[in-house]
């Protein structure tokens, strides 16, 4: 099966919290069923989590899906130990307790990295990169 074109784009509404019923087909990893959410970096890990429990999808819907997965996951700065669709829907999981381990490891060490040197955290780049993306729309 060739891989699938992302229909995945950032999304980020200033204001009052947007509602689930108003956020675009685009930003969810199941655009036609608007299932999972990936408007944050939170909701990327939590897609992946939970990709195998999505139900009444076809392969072609988890192709995509993934592909959504992948590109708000670069984007958001998530690391997918996963290369396709099929590793995520396993069960249970291979490894996964050595992966989030080394995940927490690996987000602990960049963290004190930056503090460490006086850099901005990636949370603080991307609420400047948020805010800034928001006055250039003004």
């Amino acid at each position: 099966m060739k891989a699938m074109e992302p229909t995945w784009e950032p999304y980020e509404e200033y204001g009052q919290l947007t509602g689930r019923e108003n956020l675009p087909d685009t930003v969810f990893a199941f655009p036609r069923q608007r299932k999972e959410p990936l408007t944050d970096a939170h909701h990327v890990r939590n897609a992946a989590a939970r990709f195998d429990q999505v139900i009444d999808v076809s392969d072609e819907d988890r192709a995509l899906a993934f592909a959504n997965i992948e590109k708000a996951a670069q984007y958001y700065g998530v690391n997918l130990s996963e290369t396709n669709w099929q590793e995520l829907g396993i069960q249970p999981q291979q490894n996964r307790e050595e992966a989030a381990a080394k995940g927490v490891e690996t987000r602990r060490r960049e963290r004190e990295e930056e503090l460490r040197e006086g850099k901005e955290t990636a949370a603080e780049k991307a609420a400047e990169t948020r805010k800034r993306k928001h006055e250039e729309k003004l």
